[in-house]
């Protein structure tokens, strides 16, 4: 399991002319994906709900959800505004995370983008995935992905002129931060069973390679090569 990072006022505050800022274009693009990613885990984790077999588990999701609907909607306040470009259309997701996101849910995601490597051409339809692995897939890829990405992002966000969105990124974090570690607990508390732990484990071990052949590199969404990674 990733362990979920301690953010510090200095942790995301690189000194001036650190790092070169993002392109306005690039930030909208970034924004509109997160604010689709949260729109999504809003949705899927709200379906989840009546899926879960333990009413623990079902209050735990519905406030969770809620949650990424709060999130989708301080992106959402935070799109940057282009001429000609449509908030709606900037919200969608890249290759990599629909594929995500298309196997967390048990869909085999097709090939994408330039030297893909899944699926292989070969590869069966799987079944839709029980609620524990997909539980451990949200916490234990998923989750730490998005932060990953949420915090690099903070690295490179003007502290003035991107005020606003670094405050959201921020609140997002923590926010995040505190349900991956809660939905750890609650993962560990269910697996009971040798069988558990292989369906787990070979879940996340589905969605990495996904997550990887679709083309991921340090977390979920793709940033600039020079945005650092620690």
């Amino acid at each position: 399991m990733s362990e979920p990072p301690v953010l510090d006022d200095a942790a995301d505050q690189p000194g001036p002319g650190t790092y070169p800022a993002l392109a306005l274009g690039r930030t909208a693009e970034l924004v509109g994906e997160y604010r689709w990613i949260e729109s999504a885990l809003f949705r899927l984790l709200g379906t989840w709900v009546a899926d879960m077999p333990v009413a623990g588990v079902q209050v735990h999701l519905d406030a969770q959800s809620m949650r990424h609907a709060w999130h989708a909607e301080l992106f959402g306040d935070r799109l940057p505004v282009l001429a000609g470009a449509d908030p709606d259309g900037l919200t969608r997701p890249s290759p990599v995370t629909a594929a995500l996101f298309g196997a967390l849910e048990g869909i085999v995601p097709a090939a994408v983008g330039p030297g893909a490597t899944w699926p292989a051409a070969d590869l069966e339809p799987v079944p839709r995935p029980g609620a524990l692995p997909r539980l451990a897939g949200l916490y234990r890829v998923v989750l730490p992905r998005l932060v990953t990405t949420y915090t690099r992002h903070l690295a490179v966000v003007a502290p003035v002129a991107d005020g606003p969105l670094r405050r959201a990124l921020r609140l997002v974090v923590r926010d995040e931060v505190e349900d991956w570690m809660a939905g750890e607990r609650l993962v560990q508390r269910l697996v009971t069973r040798p069988h558990d732990v292989t369906a787990v484990y070979e879940f996340q071990q589905r969605l990495e390679s996904v997550a990887v052949g679709a083309g991921a590199h340090s977390g979920l969404v793709e940033l600039p090569d020079w945005v650092p990674a620690d």
